[in-house]
């Protein structure tokens, strides 16, 4: 179980991370981009590549669902009462890498 304090610092502490709202909802973003959204205080929503979602699925069914944008696997939805928090850190440090410009995402050691 991951808390929704946990969420927030562990989102947070990544490089030229920002909170701000998305449609009336948390959003961090990196270079103005977002990686993951707060839809509600027991789930976030992290923007991965499909094959990245598709692994993180299968790798945690149970914390993770598909998060599809229309017909586009756009990431994965966590249920924070059902995530590990290594598993978290690991998909949130793949979708601020993946958002982030290349020469700060390139500043950060890979995982």
């Amino acid at each position: 179980m991951v808390d929704l304090d946990e969420t927030r610092y562990l989102a947070l502490s990544f490089p030229d991370t920002t909170e701000d709202e998305h449609h009336e909802r948390p959003a961090f973003r990196v270079g103005g981009k977002i990686f993951a959204t707060l839809p509600d205080d027991e789930h976030i929503n992290v923007m991965l590549d499909a094959e990245a979602a598709q692994i993180a699925t299968a790798i945690a069914p149970d914390g993770c669902k598909e998060l599809w944008w229309g017909e586009r696997l756009a990431g994965i939805t966590v249920s924070l009462a059902d995530a590990e928090l290594d598993m978290l850190a690991m998909a949130l440090t793949a979708a601020w890498r993946r958002k982030a410009p290349r020469d700060l995402a390139d500043s950060i050691a890979p995982q």
